[in-house]
């Protein structure tokens, strides 16, 4: 990449304020980032970037692990690998949903027709004015793009090496497009199919959620001591769902619990309606829980749903997608006793059969409060229910033994930093109970490219050329929009994806897979995919599978995880739980270097407290690297060779400095790489810089040496720097060098001819020297009479005791041998 000269002269004064909006204006105009595609592939190190959900602001945990990625971005550009370093917006999903029906006050609904001249009211009131599909996502695009708009100047801000031409939106024409050919290939390879099921459903939402959204809450409920009637008398069940009663087709006890055996094979009657139900075995039955035997009914939990489909059981379904209880009683279930129930909210049948139950004499004594925990929705609030639906699902091996060791290996084959993550991976693939579920009952989202024949059911699919297609407002091939919804005609599928299925694809959206194959050759594989560890069960899976199915490989080779940010009661700071910080306040109160200092130092996969002190110290860190550039960049530019024994030490450890950090970031521990940096730096300026300072200020030949080596390792120090302080690395290094340092070859670890024992050895000497007149409360200046060294090392002093008596200002130096290093200061 071609940059264009722009040495600036070095401020008397210089200062971080206003670095930041200097040089990403500069960059911007430089290109410097710009991502150059006609690299071949082993030439471009591609990285996956994660969508953040567009939903209002940003928060500090986004700066904290975005950091992380730009860190690795920074080191890989820097090795000479053209870095394609995209950023998505994930705007397909119900924050965005909820905050559009808020903001214009309108609410999609895929049976209202396209309006192409809608808008929406200029004051929303209190009811919602329903709106199609397209043209509530007509309206989604339109409030995110001012997100975006913030998102972006705060990354800036940040220092992100993104090339801002690479965007995109999982709610965009391109991504919708992607998703649905991908969903429609998967379709065509039998990976994807339809099926009438027992579907964990959120009430409130009312929509179906996957296994990956689950959560247990504890929830306060109480145990219900029910009898129900058997041949040989009275069968006590303890239950906390007594409203599940019409619902129950089986009585389950452990095959080996001797007190239900002359029970299998026998059946019972339900309480208040009659109903005759069998009582099996089963092994998921638990003999110490209540009285050891349990209803089974369509459906209480999962176990009901694992139960009801081992056992061969028939539904008797009473729930409804309303979270009230259906209003016409299951076949089998007496319509008299039912009606007390019909219509009633969970809460509401739950206390009303309670007291058909004492009234009839089948609940022994009072409930027993209990606290259990119970399934959510992750962005719920009320448990959820399972109903009987007609979903999508897609393939990912949970019912699938083969299908499941392969994703298993797939696991394996990723390298992972930290290596100890691929542990999640693997407990959650092991541990699936059920295909993917991807449809959702909700009206923003991308859409199923799918149209039904009205006579027979059967499926109508679009022409590749034909996506993105929404089915509620566009018409398939060879039907006209008069059709719609007759005999004859055809419907379209009202469902909407799963928003993981659409970002489970985010290589292939931003790759260009459907409309730019070249490019996608280029990127694909990704080298890299950061992400939290929390959504290694949806996002990372996810993208494993679909990249498996496509095309029968991984979708990047390496995986970083970031941890959490945690405040100061060790709690994961988040935006719903009020106590995430603003990031923008946060950068410019401390500076980008300083915020991004501390984000760096926390290490791969590890929760972070949340640490102002620690952003302190890197503003130090950036003020103290502007300083010592200034006192390097006074002394004269020559073309002098370094010849002094303390310079080639300090060069040489400086090379094992190099050498440290590249092998920490080649291993993905940037925390590391800034750990080793910022150790050398210091011990550069206290002890380096002190030694030589006097003899930097002659104009000799050993002057000449100290002018080269200070030269020599600021340029090293500043690359060692670039990825982690990018803003006062740039603005030291448009001093004195051309181009951008973030364009600069990372420095070569190359052994020096100098002995690192030297300058360590002498430095310890001179902390000796500084402690003794620190303790004698005189100036760092005041004169030394006579100073002794005894120890092994006499030697190595001996080399660099010209530096040492100039900067201890001593008057006499003694070397003596001795089993350990001792330092004896006379003052005068």
């Amino acid at each position: 990449m071609t940059q264009r000269s722009r040495r600036a002269p070095m401020p008397e004064k210089p200062s971080l304020d206003g670095l930041e909006q200097v040089w990403v204006e500069r960059w911007e105009a430089d290109a410097v980032y710009r991502f150059d595609r006609s690299r071949t592939r082993e030439q471009i190190y591609s990285i996956d970037t994660p969508p953040p959900t567009v939903s209002g602001s940003l928060h500090v945990g986004h700066v904290f692990s975005y950091t992380h990625t730009d860190t690795i971005a920074r080191f890989q550009r820097m090795r000479g690998r053209e870095v394609f370093y995209p950023m998505g917006w994930d705007d397909n999903g119900l924050p965005t949903e909820r905050r559009v029906q808020n903001h214009f006050g309108v609410r999609g609904d895929a049976s209202v027709p396209y309006d192409p001249a809608f808008e929406p009211p200029d004051k929303p009131g209190k009811q919602q004015i329903s709106i199609s599909r397209r043209n509530f996502i007509e309206l989604c695009e339109r409030l995110t793009i001012e997100d975006e708009k913030a998102f972006e100047q705060l990354w800036r801000r940040l220092g992100l090496s993104v090339d801002w031409t690479l965007t995109y939106a999982t709610i965009d024409g391109a991504s919708r497009a992607t998703s649905q050919r991908a969903f429609l290939r998967n379709l065509a390879r039998g990976e994807a199919y339809q099926a009438e099921a027992p579907t964990l459903w959120d009430v409130t939402f009312r929509t179906a959620v996957a296994q990956a959204e689950l959560e247990d809450r504890e929830w306060p409920g109480a145990f219900h001591r029910v009898s129900f009637y058997g041949d040989h008398g009275p069968v006590w069940i303890e239950t906390t769902r007594p409203e599940l009663i019409p619902a129950c087709v089986a009585l389950v006890a452990h095959p080996d619990d001797e007190r239900y055996q002359r029970l299998f094979g026998t059946t019972v009657l339900t309480p208040l309606f009659g109903v005759e139900v069998p009582v099996v075995a089963h092994h998921l039955a638990e003999p110490d829980k209540g009285s050891g035997i349990a209803m089974i009914c369509t459906f209480g939990d999962l176990t009901d749903v694992t139960w009801w489909r081992e056992l061969g059981l028939p539904a008797r379904p009473v729930m409804g997608w309303d979270g009230r209880l259906l209003p016409d009683a299951p076949e089998g279930v007496e319509p008299e006793p039912y009606k007390e129930l019909a219509g009633k909210t969970v809460h509401s049948a739950r206390e009303r059969i309670v007291e058909m139950l004492r009234e009839s004499g089948d609940l022994d004594g009072e409930p027993r409060p209990v606290t259990r925990p119970v399934k959510f929705y992750e962005k719920g609030d009320k448990p959820l229910e399972i109903v009987t639906t007609r979903q999508w699902y897609l393939r990912n091996g949970g019912r699938d033994a083969e299908l499941r060791e392969r994703l298993l290996q797939r696991g394996a084959e990723l390298e992972w930093h930290p290596a100890h993550m691929r542990v999640r991976y693997e407990n959650w693939v092991k541990g699936l109970a059920g295909d993917w579920l991807i449809s959702r009952q909700r009206f923003f989202g991308v859409p199923f490219p799918v149209w039904y024949e009205v006579d027979t059911g059967a499926l109508i699919l679009p022409t590749d050329d034909m996506l993105p297609v929404d089915p509620s407002s566009d018409v398939p091939p060879g039907y006209t929009e008069q059709q719609r919804g007759v005999p004859g005609g055809f419907v379209g599928d009202t469902d909407v994806m799963d928003t993981w299925a659409t970002s489970s694809l985010s290589p292939e959206i931003v790759g260009g897979w459907r409309d730019d194959p070249d490019l996608f050759g280029r990127v694909f594989p990704m080298d890299l995919r950061p992400q939290a560890h929390e959504i290694i069960r949806t996002w990372l899976f996810s993208t494993v599978v679909r990249a498996h199915q496509e095309f029968d490989s991984l979708p990047f080779r390496n995986v970083a995880i970031s941890g959490w940010i945690l405040d100061p009661d060790r709690k994961k700071m988040s935006k719903s739980k009020g106590n995430a910080t603003t990031p923008m306040a946060m950068l410019e109160e401390y500076g980008s270097d300083a915020v991004r200092y501390w984000a760096a130092g926390g290490r791969p996969g590890t929760d972070t407290t949340f640490d102002t002190g620690q952003m302190k110290i890197g503003r130090r860190l950036a003020i103290k690297i502007l300083n010592a550039s200034k006192f390097v960049l006074g002394f004269p530019e020559g073309e002098a060779e370094v010849t002094q024994p303390l310079d080639l030490s300090m060069l040489s450890a400086l090379a094992q400095t190099v050498r440290e950090a590249t092998e920490a970031f080649e291993g993905y521990d940037y925390a590391r790489a800034l750990e080793v940096a910022e150790r050398f730096f210091w011990s550069f300026c206290d002890d380096y810089l002190e030694l030589v300072k006097a003899r930097a200020y002659d104009s000799d030949a050993a002057a000449s040496s100290a002018h080269a080596a200070l030269r020599r390792a600021l340029d090293v120090q500043l690359r060692l720097f670039a990825p982690f302080l990018p803003f006062v690395t740039e603005e030291v290094w448009s001093w004195w060098r051309e181009g951008s340092v973030h364009r600069a070859a990372w420095p070569s670890a190359e052994a020096g001819q100098g002995d690192p024992a030297l300058l360590a050895v002498v430095s310890e000497v001179l902390r000796q020297v500084r402690k003794a007149k620190s303790e004698a409360k005189v100036s760092m200046r005041a004169e030394i009479a006579r100073l002794t060294v005894r120890g092994p090392q006499a030697e190595l002093v001996h080399q660099g005791a010209d530096d040492l008596c100039g900067s201890g200002n001593v008057d006499e130096f003694v070397l003596e041998q001795g089993e350990e290093l001792t330092v004896s200061v006379e003052l005068a």
